[in-house]
């Protein structure tokens, strides 16, 4: 008798495919259900309707299709008990060998504005979370698939096996199978939850060789079912991705996220920028972040938010870097790059899109806060200086603020012409900062803006930011001190923004 496999999925991406190879290849029968059936039958391939083979139709407007004896007994049954064989006939139960199950887009359904809670609820899937778990408890006996990836693997195992999948790869498709079913559960639970329960799972993407030092085990893991953020990343060449790699590429995407019409490019050292730059062209950018400070940009990490030329890769190849990252790469920019074969080159076509929040483990539980992706208005900000800005200084404060919230406070950013001078980060006294960046800018200052993530407690960083020839000054304000430091900005002729948003970063 052939072998029976079982087909029901909501993504539909290569399924007549691996479909067709199950039945001129492998000799399989098909049963399927509703869409899969039509499509399917579409192509000119049998299938038997799952209602034709339980003799029971689909009801409740199709809420109940598979949750039937023919199709459970099939899957859960035992090959090698005696009694189960003898169910399946008494029964007339024909065991099933494969099934291939994805689930309703319920995430992608919340994602959407305006979803009300009925149309949230109607996407809840039953019957194929019920037959995931179920062929995945019985992996011994039969295989089962829940991710378009796994087709052509499977078919590699039939065609390697004399028709049969290893047990190897049945069970670390059950894994797999319980991973889709548990990460599904936790995106309902987390919507109806609101903001009561707060639940975080995912499936490991890969074993990574450690973490932030050698003898920390570390591991990758992707949220939700379906890749999104740097799991949809393509890498093009280049080393695995190491720990210290992914958490100063996601540092530089926020930050690269800022700069939306100008092509910009940031240069990541410890989730810090040692130099971010707009640009007329992305080389431009690039060059300007480069210079902002060469030394430390040696090992850096790279992020750019235009496609990336000749012109731009050969400058890339120029010094020492650990990854880039950009939207795409023409085919000249890609062959330059290739000349650097330890270089990480990685493809993110969607740059802008984040976690909508950010979790911290502590002992015995963990935090966790909104993602800080307010966008800075200008024209919420308070002029509070007698000196008033002109539409460059304005642009220039708003690029020096952007950067500014991406650094690990207490933060300090020196700019110039959109382009980074000086950096003082992760500092325990504000002025400490102030000193840092301000050296780093050296000369450059003379006619500079700062940003400050935090307000001034007291005037001594005004006054040395002045005396080192800073013109410009934003900061949140808030300081009960708030006074001395719009006086001393007075005093010394510089301009002061208050932005009446503090941005800490830890």
């Amino acid at each position: 008798m052939a072998r029976l496999a079982l087909l029901s999925v909501s993504n539909k991406t290569g399924i007549i495919d691996l479909a067709r190879s199950l039945v001129e290849e492998f000799n399989f029968d098909l049963i399927s259900s509703g869409g899969t059936a039509r499509a399917i039958k579409d192509a000119g391939l049998p299938v038997t309707k799952v209602a034709d083979y339980t003799g029971s139709p689909e009801i409740l407007g199709g809420r109940v299709k598979t949750l039937h004896p023919r199709i459970h007994g099939g899957i859960l049954a035992r090959r090698d008990v005696p009694e189960d064989i003898t169910d399946l006939e008494n029964n007339q139960i024909r065991p099933i060998d494969l099934v291939v199950v994805n689930l309703y887009p319920f995430e992608e359904t919340i994602a959407k504005p305006g979803v009300t809670l009925s149309q949230a609820v109607e996407q809840i899937d039953i019957g194929g979370p019920a037959m995931l778990r179920a062929s995945s408890k019985n992996f011994a006996h039969l295989a089962v698939l829940c991710d378009p990836v796994q087709y052509d693997e499977y078919l590699q195992e039939l065609r390697q096996n004399n028709g049969e999948a290893s047990l190897e790869f049945r069970q670390k498709a059950a894994l797999k199978g319980f991973s889709h079913t548990a990460s599904y559960d936790q995106a309902i639970a987390s919507y109806l939850a609101g903001t009561q329960d707060y639940t975080l799972s995912g499936t490991q993407l890969q074993s990574l060789r450690y973490g932030e030092n050698p003898h920390q085990p570390a591991a990758w893991y992707q949220t939700g079912t379906t890749p999104t953020g740097w799991a949809a990343a393509t890498k093009l060449q280049g080393k695995e991705l190491s720990y210290n790699n992914l958490v100063d590429l996601e540092a530089a995407r926020r930050i690269i996220t800022e700069f939306i019409d100008t092509p910009a490019a940031t240069i990541i050292k410890h989730t810090n920028p040692c130099g971010t730059a707009l640009g007329s062209t992305i080389s431009e950018a690039y060059q300007k972040a480069f210079n902002a400070d060469s030394t430390s940009a040696f090992g850096g990490i790279v992020a750019l938010n235009r496609p990336i030329d000749a012109a731009t890769a050969s400058e890339l190849t120029k010094t020492f870097l650990e990854c880039v990252v950009a939207p795409s790469y023409d085919a000249e920019a890609q062959e330059i790059l290739a000349k650097k074969s330890n270089v990480r080159v990685l493809t993110l076509a969607d740059l802008s899109s984040g976690p909508k929040d950010t979790v911290k483990a502590i002992a015995g539980g963990f935090l966790v806060q909104a993602s800080d992706d307010v966008i800075a208005d200008t024209s919420q900000w308070q002029v509070v200086t007698e000196r008033q800005p002109i539409a460059s200084e304005l642009a220039e404060l708003l690029f020096a603020w952007k950067v500014c919230k991406h650094v690990k406070s207490n933060a300090i950013v020196v700019t110039s012409d959109r382009t980074t001078l000086g950096v003082g980060a992760g500092q325990m006294n504000r002025v400490g900062s102030v000193k840092i960046a301000l050296e780093q800018a050296g000369e450059k200052a003379k006619g500079a803006t700062l940003a400050s993530d935090g307000f001034f407690p007291f005037d001594d960083s005004v006054r040395t930011a002045a005396a080192a020839g800073i013109t410009a000054i934003v900061q949140p304000g808030g300081s009960l001190r708030d006074k001395d430091s719009i006086k001393a900005a007075n005093e010394l002729g510089l301009l002061m923004v208050l932005t009446g948003i503090r941005h800490f970063l830890h």
